[in-house]
């Protein structure tokens, strides 16, 4: 195991039975409020790709993209859940578990040729990631890859992001 896998696994809090009843969550919030732990997984993700655009997953991912966006000397686009947005949007649905769900990207936030990095702190069932995928693919632009702190492996997200870089900072 690498410095960055310790460092991140031990600031990452298994809570029980949340949100509901037989799901062990994993919060990433001590990893967050340790400030050298935050910086190395930003310059970790920062590094990854040279790219025009981060694009950043609702919510936690907010809190990892924009950072990384700063780092790597690009523009931050976030990625919303449907009606979010106040200008005119894309939107691609995926599937879910327990259902169904929208995500939206302003239509005028990415242009074509522009290499895209996505972030997300979780890559779990992978459609999120791969709805967003979609979503960049659909303004031209090109995804550069898919960047995560987490992958949840036995989840099998992974085989939902056939044909795209994918970079997991730690898998459990």
């Amino acid at each position: 195991m690498s410095e960055l896998d310790t460092l991140i696994l031990e600031r990452i809090r298994d809570v029980p039975d949340y949100p509901k009843q037989g799901v062990l969550f994993k919060d990433i919030t001590p990893l967050l409020a340790d400030p050298v732990a935050m910086a190395a997984v930003v310059d970790e993700l920062a590094g990854l790709h040279q790219v025009d655009k981060i694009v950043g997953i609702e919510a936690r991912g907010f809190i990892l993209a924009a950072p990384v966006a700063y780092r790597a000397g690009a523009g931050f686009v976030p990625v919303r859940k449907k009606g979010k947005l106040p200008a005119e949007t894309l939107e691609e649905s995926y599937d879910l578990e327990y259902g169904s769900a929208s995500i939206e990207v302003h239509r005028d936030a990415l242009a074509s040729g522009e290499r895209v990095l996505i972030v997300d702190d979780v890559l779990a069932t992978g459609g999120t990631a791969a709805a967003a995928v979609e979503l960049v693919k659909r303004t031209g632009a090109e995804v550069a890859g898919v960047a995560v702190l987490m992958e949840l492996a036995f989840l099998h997200g992974r085989e939902r992001l056939t044909g795209v870089p994918l970079h997991s900072l730690v898998i459990v």
